[in-house]
């Protein structure tokens, strides 16, 4: 990009925080202009100048922008070692606590805080918990909300299940229906969805586990620290983190308050350890 790419960008991100409230001004810039070069297309503006001018006076427009930002992939169990080692290994420190709650922060439409709900049920952990999950994006939130996705996912959601260790049939979970496999209203019960903006928003509860996966790669250096700071602040005493496959605490501040586990997950230490 020359310059003036790089100045119109800029404006483009400034309407986006003044008019909207949304912040991406200090996500990486190389995914920025990726995803902004391919919303043009769709959206049908020649240029980011137009595409300013656009969403300036017209907030459907926005709307149509706003996908482009926000990371919109997830399957139920995705990297089943992942949800492995949070059964065998985190699981039982959960079940010495009289309550937890975990947050699954960048939840996207969903799947993962449902893989957490599963998990938690087939453990009977369920009944005394709390899923936090959160995201920028109104129309995930909702689809996450529902509960409800394609059948033709059910196998690959199966699968992975089985992968992570699961003691059940992923179908005793969910229900099918003419619109799709809906998932327990049981299990939707103990999730709450909000919108909640890593860039923006601050804590809102003491948690015991925080999962925030492939969202951080989208980010430049200062909003991970600014949201690996909110996660340490967050979780309680010997706290657990779950970041996703390419992401890391090593380089930042953050790294000296946690000890590393296999499969990027990471136990908070003790204060002044």
């Amino acid at each position: 990009m020359t310059s003036q790419d790089e100045a119109e960008l800029d404006e483009l991100l400034g309407v986006i925080f003044e008019r909207y409230h949304y912040d991406f001004r200090a996500y990486a810039r190389a995914s920025l202009r990726r995803r902004v070069t391919a919303a043009l297309g769709r959206i049908g503006a020649s240029s980011v100048k137009e595409l300013t001018t656009r969403i300036t006076s017209d907030g459907r427009a926005f709307g149509e922008l706003l996908p482009w930002f926000t990371v919109q992939l997830s399957d139920l169990f995705r990297d089943p070692a992942y949800f492995a080692h949070f059964r065998e290994h985190i699981v039982p420190v959960l079940s010495t606590y009289p309550s937890r709650k975990l947050w699954v922060a960048g939840c996207s439409t969903g799947e993962e805080a449902y893989s957490f709900a599963i998990i938690l049920r087939e453990e009977r952990l369920l009944e005394r918990t709390l899923i936090y999950a959160t995201d920028i994006y109104a129309q995930s939130l909702r689809t996450a909300e529902a509960g409800v996705y394609d059948l033709d996912r059910m196998r690959t959601f199966s699968e992975n299940h089985r992968k992570s260790g699961g003691k059940t049939s992923l179908s005793e979970h969910y229900s099918t229906t003419p619109h799709g496999a809906m998932f327990d209203k049981s299990l939707r019960e103990h999730i709450v969805f909000a919108d909640h903006s890593l860039a923006t928003d601050a804590v809102f509860a003491e948690v015991h586990v925080v999962s925030c996966r492939n969202v951080l790669i989208y980010f430049a250096a200062s909003l991970q620290n600014r949201a690996l700071g909110l996660f340490n602040d967050a979780l309680v005493r010997h706290g657990w983190l779950g970041l996703g496959p390419k992401e890391t605490l090593e380089f930042s501040p953050e790294r000296h308050h946690f000890v590393p586990h296999p499969h990027r997950w990471y136990e908070k230490r003790e204060a002044g350890r």
